[in-house]
């Protein structure tokens, strides 16, 4: 490894969250310590062609720099922009030490880079093909969250076949066990996109029907009246969780507007909630975190019902938003770590938790 860790940042991506991806690259561009780290970028457009940029001895001024549609950046498109990725990393002809993937939804978040990443046999920056996978599916998610004993609201689900053959049957569940409002969801996306709120059956079938423009299972989740509570995770075998905090949403929830355009929502850190209450809800985000295989970072984010005080977790999400309005960094400069001391924990764990995985006998010591 030369003197400078060689970070290969990656952002974008072919998903329904490809701005918000930009946003949080943009954002941890600015936060590198750059005498340590020299930054190699590299884009995934839209359509899921990669380019690589030249390498950044500086933050970019603007999001618009980091799609290299300007001067600031040379232009590779795919295989050529991917083969530094391969490139061998012991000698010195290795162009990336460790990837930052800061890629969120569908083909980034999801398990699919991690796995390429893996065939690799790369160092990289967050939760593995596991952990991803099922952070990004809400049903097996809550599948797990249910194996570990941890409460949550009323769900149901079904895929696109099961609604078209049968739609009056999932109508009659939900109103039976759920009833109105409800909350529907494409079962893998994140980001808040594609959710609705049905407080009657027209709302609900369209709600449906909108939510599998982003995904083929959909999920329904019962409404609680109830403050939303956030907590940061982060390490790989023995997790940390920050202080609690909560979120006040400028809309009627926590939808993508509220998170990332208008900026309105009020952000309490720490969550302003009794000492049992936090210490509950963090003592809940290690095991989470634990019952998925998390590493690297999670943000695990529940519910707490204003009726009783009962905590319910909603979800687990294994690669946060950066932005300027993003809750995981904050609730971390509140426990005590910086947004640069957090980079550097967060490269530092991915080495970490590569050097691990090299000690496994993957051949098993069978010959043939």
């Amino acid at each position: 490894m030369g003197e400078k860790v060689r970070v290969g940042l990656i952002y974008g991506g072919k998903s329904g969250e490809h701005d918000v991806s930009l946003s949080t690259a943009f954002a941890v561009l600015g936060e590198f310590d750059y005498t340590k780290y020299a930054i190699k970028p590299f884009y995934i457009t839209k359509e899921g062609k990669w380019r690589s940029g030249s390498e950044l001895s500086a933050p970019p001024q603007s999001k618009d720099e980091l799609r290299f549609t300007g001067s600031g950046g040379t232009l590779s498109d795919s295989s050529a922009a991917v083969a530094p990725l391969f490139t061998g990393l012991d000698g010195a002809s290795g162009e990336i030490d460790v990837l930052f993937p800061l890629l969120h939804g569908t083909f980034g978040e999801d398990g699919t880079m991690q796995g390429l990443f893996e065939v690799a046999n790369l160092p990289y920056v967050g939760a593995g093909v596991l952990a991803s996978a099922v952070g990004m599916d809400k049903v097996f998610m809550k599948k797990m969250f249910a194996q570990e004993g941890l409460p949550q609201c009323v769900f149901r689900h079904f895929n696109r076949t099961q609604w078209d053959k049968d739609p009056s049957f999932f109508i009659m569940e939900i109103e039976i066990a759920l009833g109105y409002p409800c909350f529907i969801k494409p079962a893998n996306l994140g980001s808040s996109v594609g959710i609705s709120k049905a407080r009657n059956r027209d709302e609900l079938i369209a709600a449906v029907d909108y939510a599998f423009r982003f995904d083929r299972k959909v999920i329904v989740e019962e409404f609680v009246d109830a403050r939303e509570i956030e907590v940061s995770v982060l390490g790989n075998d023995e997790p940390k969780a920050s202080v609690p905090g909560e979120i006040s949403a400028s809309n009627e929830f926590y939808d993508y507007k509220a998170k990332y355009i208008d900026g309105k929502s009020t952000m309490h850190i720490p969550a302003n909630i009794p000492d049992t209450a936090a210490e509950a809800i963090r003592e809940m985000a290690v095991r989470a975190f634990q019952a998925i295989d998390g590493s690297g970072l999670s943000r695990v984010d529940f519910f707490l019902r204003k009726q009783d005080g009962q905590i319910f977790i909603n979800e687990v999400n294994t690669m946060p938003g950066f932005t300027p309005f993003s809750m995981y960094p904050l609730m971390w400069k509140e426990t005590g770590l910086s947004y640069r001391e957090l980079l550097d924990a967060l490269i530092d764990l991915a080495f970490a938790r590569h050097a691990e995985k090299q000690r496994i006998d993957y051949g098993g010591g069978v010959t043939i």
